[in-house]
């Protein structure tokens, strides 16, 4: 199971280290509201990127902002827990800005990766990651998984 660190300035000391050790890190993030296969797939193609995965979730306050009420469906203790609990994935922090931005610079990974709703030119933290020379990545399988069609599924029924 994948090591949960909310403190980010432990996690960027513990992100050092690994970079000493010629380790190379991937970082993603994403709201994990209803996992469905589309994370998996997406987390999936992030940790094939290097030999670390660090995954931060959005906070409930965030996701509020971004989905609307009555979002999250889960509080991001459990998202945390939940998405710790996938193989490829290394370390789980959460994050309450309205972008990763802040923490993508605390971190400093090699490679920031998104899902294919993003291009390499869209993805919004873009400036802050080749500000440092990280890298990005578009990863996962189209589009067409979403906790909102889950949703839906499951209530139409």
């Amino acid at each position: 199971m994948a090591e949960i660190i909310t403190d980010h300035n432990q996690l960027a000391n513990l992100m050092e280290g690994l970079k000493a050790q010629g380790k190379r890190i991937v970082f993603c993030n994403g709201c994990f509201d209803i996992l469905h296969v589309g994370h998996v797939r997406y987390l999936r193609g992030a940790r094939a990127l290097g030999d670390v995965l660090v995954v931060a979730i959005n906070s409930d306050d965030s996701v509020k902002k971004i989905k609307g009420p009555p979002h999250p469906l889960m509080p991001e203790a459990e998202r945390m827990e939940i998405v710790a609990a996938l193989r490829d994935v290394d370390y789980v922090t959460c994050f309450s800005e309205p972008s990763v931005d802040n923490l993508l610079l605390k971190l400093k990974p090699h490679v920031h990766a998104k899902g294919t709703d993003y291009t390499l030119e869209t993805i919004p933290e873009r400036q802050t990651v080749l500000s440092y020379g990280g890298e990005l990545a578009i990863v996962g399988d189209p589009k067409n998984h979403s906790s909102t069609s889950v949703k839906k599924q499951v209530f139409r029924r």
